[in-house]
Formats: structure tokens, sequence, C-alpha cells
């Protein structure tokens, strides 16, 4: 079975995350009586809106075990596809946008396959080099990402909700970091120069003038300006790659 980028897993964990707390219960005590049956009756309809959204998200699905596209003779499962889709979908919810809508289903559809065959075709041609992955590189990562919870336990929990095994879990952070080999050797981004970094302040700096917002210091921003021109420039080397794989791959979607 196909396994996936860590970091559509992350996106997945981050959501549930997001709706854990989103369930949690007030500890503020009410003023009076009517106080608190508004904040229970308020409660009860967000619960039934989220209840309501989450079975329209779970409808765009489809049979894990259904192969929903083959990469030179290597499957992706329904499985696959359903998580990525999860976490494009939160995605798409925490950028304020209906991933519901007709139009969204069918750019969400689109979008869960290309990554996917995307991340594939990557990842056939760092096992083609020879990259590989230590039991120590993992167990590095995976002890990284359990410092943002608060227990182990509340891990386990999370990792369950979104559907996927400590296995399986392990297995997609083998991926990521071989991926991240991959790219850091054979697609790097280069130096970001400081003619660049200007360009881009001064493109923020006139939007943030016609809308009267404040413009911080140039100085104030520039790692985080580099840091979105360097992910900006490995997204598009990226794209460029997996586009340059496509011309020699056996591509077949059937979804």
């Amino acid at each position: 079975m196909k396994k996936m980028m860590f970091t559509l897993i992350t996106g997945l964990l981050a959501v549930v995350l997001v709706a854990c707390g989103g369930n949690e219960e007030s500890t503020e005590a009410p003023n009076d009586d009517k106080a608190k049956t508004a904040e229970t009756d308020q409660q009860k309809e967000q619960q039934k809106q989220t209840e309501e959204m989450q079975k329209k998200l779970e409808e765009q699905q489809v049979d894990e075990n259904k192969t929903v596209a083959k990469v030179n003779d290597e499957e992706i499962l329904g499985s696959d596809y359903n998580i990525a889709l999860a976490s494009i979908q939160g995605q798409m919810q925490q950028m304020g946008q209906d991933p519901t809508s007709k139009e969204a289903a069918e750019q969400l559809k689109n979008q869960t396959i290309d990554s996917l065959v995307g991340q594939t075709l990557l990842l056939q041609e760092a096992d083609k080099k020879s990259y590989k992955v230590s039991e120590e590189d993992i167990n590095k990562q995976l002890a990284e990402i359990k410092k943002q919870f608060k227990t182990e336990k509340e891990f386990e929990a999370v990792l369950k909700q979104s559907g996927v095994d400590m296995k399986t879990f392990e297995a997609q952070l083998a991926d990521d970091i071989k991926l991240k080999q991959y790219v850091d050797k054979e697609v790097p981004v280069g130096k970001i120069t400081d003619e660049e970094i200007q360009q881009m302040y001064d493109q923020y700096a006139e939007q943030g003038k016609s809308t009267g917002q404040e413009v911080p210091k140039l100085e104030d921003i520039k790692s985080q300006i580099e840091q979105s021109l360097q992910q900006q420039k490995q997204q598009e080397k990226l794209a460029q790659r997996v586009e340059e794989l496509k011309k020699n791959a056996t591509i077949d979607i059937k979804i």
C-alpha cells in the first residue's frame, strides 16, 4: 500500500486537534439559569452543525480498498486517498472556505489525486537513487512530534481518531524523512538574495498602505519573508520535477 507524505498526516492531526478543542466545555460559571440555558442551546447547535459538516465531508470519501490510481504499477488505495482528502478539507476550512460545495468537491478530488501522484513519483525516484532512512531518524522525528502534545495518551488518542495506527504512522514518517533527504539534495532552493527579499517586502508594504494597515520594518520580518520565498521556490521546483517525472511515467487515474 502506498504510504503518504507525513505533511498530510500532520495536517490531519491538526484538524483533529482543532475539532477536539472546539468541543471543550466552558469553565466559566454562568451568571444565571437563563445564561446557562442559552449557552447549552448554543453548544447543541454548534455540535449539530459540526456533525452535519462531518457527515458531508465523509460523503466525499471513497472505499478504502478501492484503487484510486496506479503510478508505474504502484497502487494508491482509497485509504491513502481518504487521509489526504481529510487533510486538504481541513486546510480549506481553516481558510474559511466550504469544502462541501459541488465546485469544491471536484477541486478537492483533483487536488488530492495530483498530490498523491506527485508524492508517489518523488518517492519512487528517491528509492531509485537509494535514499535510506534509519530507525534512529524515525524515532528522533517521532519524539519531536510527541512534544506537541501534553501527554503520550493525548498523542495516541489523536492518532487513533485520525484512523492511523502507529506502524503506518512510522512508515509515513520514514517516507517524509526520505523525501526531505531527496528534496534537499536533488531539488535545492539555493540562496535567497537581499534583492528578492526587498522586492517582496515592497509588495507587502504597498498592500499594507493601500488597506491602511501598519507596515512593520523590514528587519522585523526579514526572516519570515526569506522563509516564505524559500517555500515558494521549493514548491515551484518540486512541481517542475514532478512534471518531468510524469513524462516517463505510466499513470492511470481510476476515480
